[in-house]
């Protein structure tokens, strides 16, 4: 599937891209557009774009929003999307000390990439690191 989202990705958007390669379709195309711009390309798959299917609801990230839309239940994923949430949306309280330092790193990346596209391929990176660690957490919550 072809899937489309604004330009300049930062920490939801990559990792949405990652959680779609990963989770959703491992032969996932992107493409990416200015913000703002409309009318959106057809035959893409839109994402964390306002007023399309797949982007924050009730107060959450996009990436939570995927993970119900695509009946995701993998208890390490959706720690991902709070460290996400805390992050991209505005919380009251801060539960997830990671959350800033993710959405650092994911700014850093886009700002040492010459595209988009490449952000994303090594954004990755970060979240396929940041799945381990939590999965092994979640195994032995008491070790490093």
């Amino acid at each position: 599937m072809k899937w489309l989202t604004w330009e300049n990705i930062g920490i939801d958007r990559m990792g949405c891209a990652w959680l779609i390669r990963r989770f959703i379709d491992p032969q996932a195309e992107f493409a990416f557009v200015p913000a703002g711009q409309s009318p959106l390309p057809e035959g893409y798959e839109p994402f964390d774009i306002p007023g399309v299917r797949l982007t924050h609801r009730r107060g959450h990230c996009t990436f939570h929003t995927l993970l119900r839309d695509y009946n995701l239940d993998d208890p390490v994923l959706h720690r991902i999307a709070a460290i996400i949430d805390e992050a991209d949306v505005a919380q009251d309280v801060t539960v997830e000390p990671i959350a800033a330092g993710l959405e650092a790193l994911c700014l850093g990346v886009r700002r040492l990439c010459p595209d988009d596209a490449t952000a994303m391929e090594r954004g990755g990176w970060l979240y396929d690191a940041l799945y381990a660690q939590l999965a092994a957490e979640a195994q032995s919550p008491n070790k490093e």
